[in-house]
This record gives C-alpha cells, sequence and structure tokens, in this order.
C-alpha cells in the first residue's frame, strides 16, 4: 500500500517537474527569438543606406529582396524537415551559425557583387520557425495560438531593440561596425542554443525500423514534404495565407524604399519608426490576442484580420505623410499578428505533432514566396 501510495504521489510530482521544464524551455526560445529579431532588425537599418552607397536603384533592390525570397523559399521547407529529423538544438544551432556568417558578409561588403553574395547564407537563416516549432512542440493545442502569440511579442521586442540599436550604430560608427556587432549578438544567441535547447522537444514514439522509414528520413524527400497538404484544410489554408498576405508583403518589403525615398528619413529617424512598430506589435501579440482566441473561434479571426487588413489597404493609398501612415500603422500590426497567428495555429493543428517542423518550414516559405514576389512586384509598380 506504501508503495503504491509513494507511486501514486510521485507521478504529479514528476509531472510537474516535467512542465516546469517545458516552461523553462519555452522562456529560452523566447529570448532566443527575440535576439535574432533584434540582429534582423540591425541589419535592416544597414542594407538599404549601403545598398544606396554602391549604386543601387530601386528596381535592382528589389531584386536583391526577391533573392533572399528565393533561397528561403528553397530553403524553408527542407529546413523545417531537418528538425523535424535532427532536432530543435541542432537545427537552431545551424539557423544562428548562418546568422554568424551573415553578418560577417555583410561587413566586409564593398561591391554590389557582395550584396547578393552575403544573402546566400539566409538559406538556414530560420530561428523564427525553428523556434515556432520548439513553442509548438511543448505547448498543449488549445494553447497553441496564444504561445505563437507570445513569439510575436519577442518580435515586438526585438523590432524595438534592432531598429533601435541600428540606427544609433549606423548613425555614429557606420554600416560594418554595425554588421560585426551583429555577428556577435548572433554568436550569443548560438552558446545560448548550445546551453539550453534540448536534443529534441518531439514526443518520443516507437518506430518501425524499416526501409520505408529509413526513406522517409531524408530531408530532400519531397513526396514527405508535399504530402502534409493532403490532410483536411492544409491546401484552403495557404491558399488563403498567399492570397490575402500578398498585399502587406508587397508593402513590407519595399517600406524601406518608402522610408528613404518618400519620407526622406535618416537611419536613426528610421530606425524609431520601426521602433514604434514593434510597440504596436507587443500590444498586440501580448496583450490581444491572446484574449480573442479564448473568446472567438479561428476561423472568426482570420475573416477579421482580412477585413481589417482591406481596410487598411486603401488607407495607406491616400497616405501623404509619416503621420498619416503612423496612424495606420495600429489596424496593420493589428490585422498581420492575428493573420499569421492564426494561420500558423490552424496548420499545425492539422498535422501530426512529428511534422511541426515541417509544416511550420512551409509556412515560412510562404512568406518568403510573399518576398519573392513583393519586390519584383512593388519595383515594376514604383
Amino acid at each position: 500500500m506504501s508503495q503504491r501510495g509513494e507511486t501514486s504521489e510521485g507521478a504529479p510530482g514528476a509531472a510537474a517537474d516535467q512542465q516546469k521544464k517545458k516552461m523553462k524551455t519555452i522562456y529560452i526560445v523566447y529570448l532566443i527569438a527575440a535576439l535574432d529579431i533584434t540582429w534582423m532588425f540591425l541589419q535592416f537599418s544597414v542594407t538599404p543606406y549601403l545598398a544606396k552607397k554602391l549604386g543601387f536603384d530601386t528596381l535592382w533592390f528589389g531584386y536583391l529582396q526577391t533573392m533572399v525570397g528565393i533561397i528561403q523559399l528553397l530553403g524553408g521547407p527542407m529546413f523545417g524537415r531537418f528538425a523535424d529529423l535532427f532536432g530543435a538544438r541542432v537545427a537552431l544551432s545551424l539557423a544562428c551559425a548562418s546568422s554568424i556568417v551573415f553578418f560577417l558578409l555583410l561587413a566586409i561588403a564593398d561591391h554590389p557583387a557582395m550584396l547578393f553574395i552575403h544573402k546566400i547564407p539566409t538559406v538556414f537563416m530560420h530561428v523564427l520557425p525553428a523556434s515556432q516549432m520548439v513553442v509548438t512542440d511543448l505547448s498543449e493545442p488549445e494553447k497553441r495560438a496564444d504561445a505563437l502569440s507570445k513569439l510575436g511579442l519577442c518580435f515586438g521586442v526585438g523590432m524595438i531593440a534592432g531598429s533601435t540599436l541600428g540606427g544609433h550604430l549606423n548613425t555614429r560608427y557606420g554600416e560594418a561596425f554595425t554588421a560585426c556587432f551583429g555577428a556577435v549578438g548572433s554568436a550569443f544567441s548560438l552558446l545560448l542554443v548550445l546551453k539550453f535547447i534540448p536534443k529534441t522537444t518531439k514526443a518520443q514514439t516507437p518506430r518501425a525500423n524499416t526501409e520505408s522509414e529509413n526513406k522517409r528520413k531524408s530531408i530532400f524527400n519531397v513526396g514527405e514534404i508535399t504530402r502534409l497538404t493532403k490532410f483536411p484544410g492544409v491546401t484552403a489554408t495557404f491558399l488563403v495565407k498567399i492570397v490575402a498576405g500578398l498585399p502587406s508583403g508587397i508593402f513590407q518589403v519595399m517600406f524601406s524604399i518608402i522610408a528613404l525615398d518618400i519620407f526622406k528619413l535618416q537611419p536613426e529617424q528610421n530606425g524609431y519608426l520601426m521602433a514604434y512598430f514593434g510597440i504596436v506589435q507587443m500590444v498586440v501579440q501580448g496583450g490581444v490576442i491572446g484574449r480573442l482566441t479564448a473568446r472567438y473561434s479561428e476561423s472568426s479571426l482570420l475573416l477579421l484580420s482580412i477585413g481589417v487588413s482591406s481596410l487598411v489597404g486603401l488607407a495607406q493609398a491616400y497616405m501623404q505623410n509619416v503621420f498619416h501612415f503612423c496612424l495606420t500603422v495600429i489596424p496593420m500590426m493589428f490585422s498581420l499578428s492575428v493573420f499569421n497567428v492564426i494561420t500558423d495555429s490552424m496548420l499545425t493543428k492539422s498535422v501530426p505533432s512529428s511534422d511541426t517542423g515541417t509544416m511550420l518550414g512551409l509556412c515560412s516559405s510562404v512568406q518568403s514566396l510573399l518576398r519573392t514576389v513583393g519586390p519584383t512586384a512593388g519595383g515594376f509598380l514604383w
């Protein structure tokens, strides 16, 4: 009797310890994601101004952004598959190491060709999708949208810190120093991954050791990737994600040119504007989306986000200055945040937990597709 009693008392304790470990990992992942977004927005304060110094016009800058979109379009699903097969620690380590190489190449860029070459490591730079995979694996399905929205809160923190820091560093010390700072920051993120992230976050399930199973373990098994689109509702959600996200995608990738040519913003001023974006996103992701998902269905919130995005597009067609633009930022960030969180949550719930990394890689490739089409379309529409 006493042994049974000890067992029954130990089980809840073990479950509580396991939950604490999961939450600790999730919080570390939030920190890594916030740092990665910080370094990403740091380079946003470098690339447009460096490109202008090297003689890029709007069309060539669009080509540069299109190249990134193509690389990440191809790399996203493969990276997601890699994360499912080899685990969170290896995947995040690869992504952070690629960021270090990316910034070092940017620091030595002194020719237009170097700006294209330094984008090559972006094929592996998928820290945010890998972080989403970890959060998805470790969170309960009913709390998934809220947990993913907290990553959006980290995005806001990184946007504020990266934009402000990048603007100051670029103004005072130049593009090369700012890029080197990003490389050092990415190295710190890599150390956090190696120290705190477990080898895998997947639920351990027995697998048959067969030849067919070994073939399925290939990273380049396109059939295993496209297989996910056959699950109910996945294809329809992807179509909505692409079609409804295209207009905002064009605007986002061309915003740095808008800030430079239309609003005539200096690097430091552009940093302040991006910090404003971050504050709005922090409020939306941290204080609004969790409450909305607890009260309304995901399909209703998806329709709401698309409707608000349409109204924002109409308003932006008539904006004349920075103040007008700032007025449209609040509904724009609301619609983007809700749209991305809800679609990602719906898609990850549609597939088994063993395939969440690949699914989030496909979601990342949708964003890359929009970045691929967006810059070129924006360059011709300009």
